[in-house]
């Protein structure tokens, strides 16, 4: 009896897959990923496994992530108000963080926790957008995500999931007046008038995403979020200067949401109503 190797195996096997098949019925299936979490699987579709990331830690051994000193700069809007003293320090501080790191996190912004974590309940149970680059990706990524462009030129209310219709609507509005307030600091940061980068056009735009991540039954073969260059609360960073690294998803069964602000576009909404 012929004996065939494992590597012929596996050779044979990788010649039978159908990855745009498998592709299609995801996509045409509507059920997204939560979808598929819900259904109880216990082996995540192939599409969905990421060979080339090979989910290895060891970049990060003995970088500046792994120091307990390490912290990304944090900025506390509180006092910006208060007097021309607290501002210009806030101002500095701001010109540091871009010039050394290029981001920061802003605490004490003045958008209400209740905001916050109602435009998190409220997307959790609309229908989600999958992997806008599903047929582009080397793999597929554990995450489905609703996103609405909410200006120049809002969508109708009744053009928004009535589950979370009127906290969208809010959450970006105060998302848009902290947006304001951080271009005119980033101006005088600059040098620059004030109003320099509104009247510019830069804050013509908001991009509200709300991501879900849903359980997975193999979170070692995937990701919930591939490497790219915008700033994520789940990042794990490397420090100034240096790229940081995507997490993997082992910490799936969450939603978060996140919004950005840029020049002018058209508006754009994918998800289900």
């Amino acid at each position: 009896m012929e004996v065939t190797s494992s590597v012929e195996f596996q050779a044979e096997r990788e010649s039978k897959y159908d990855r745009m098949s498998e592709l299609k019925a995801f996509d045409e299936s509507k059920a997204g990923v939560k979808g598929l979490a819900d259904a109880g699987v216990t082996k995540i579709p192939r599409i969905f496994i990421h060979h080339h990331q090979q989910h290895n830690d060891d970049d990060l051994s003995g970088s500046s992530s792994s120091d307990p000193n390490f912290s990304i700069p944090v900025i506390d809007f509180e006092c910006i108000g208060k007097d021309a003293g607290q501002r210009a320090k806030i101002v500095e501080e701001i010109r540091d963080a871009c010039e050394k790191w290029g981001f920061f996190l802003v605490v004490n912004h003045g958008i209400e926790a209740t905001v916050l974590d109602e435009m998190i309940d409220g997307t959790k149970s609309v229908r989600y957008n999958t992997n806008f680059d599903l047929y582009q990706a080397r793999a597929a990524t554990w995450r489905d995500t609703i996103y609405c462009a909410t200006a120049p030129t809002p969508p109708k209310p009744e053009e928004l999931p009535q589950v979370c219709r009127d906290i969208m609507i809010d959450y970006s509005n105060t998302v848009m007046r902290l947006g304001l307030t951080v271009f005119e600091l980033l101006s005088e940061a600059l040098g620059l008038e004030p109003n320099h980068l509104k009247d510019m056009g830069c804050a013509d735009g908001l991009l509200v995403l709300g991501h879900y991540y849903p359980p997975c039954p193999e979170p070692d073969l995937t990701l919930g979020l591939n490497k790219h260059t915008e700033y994520i609360p789940h990042y794990r960073f490397t420090g100034p200067n240096r790229w940081p690294s995507s997490s993997t998803s082992k910490s799936m069964g969450h939603c978060h949401s996140h919004s950005g602000l840029f020049g002018r576009k058209p508006w754009r909404y994918d998800a289900g109503k």
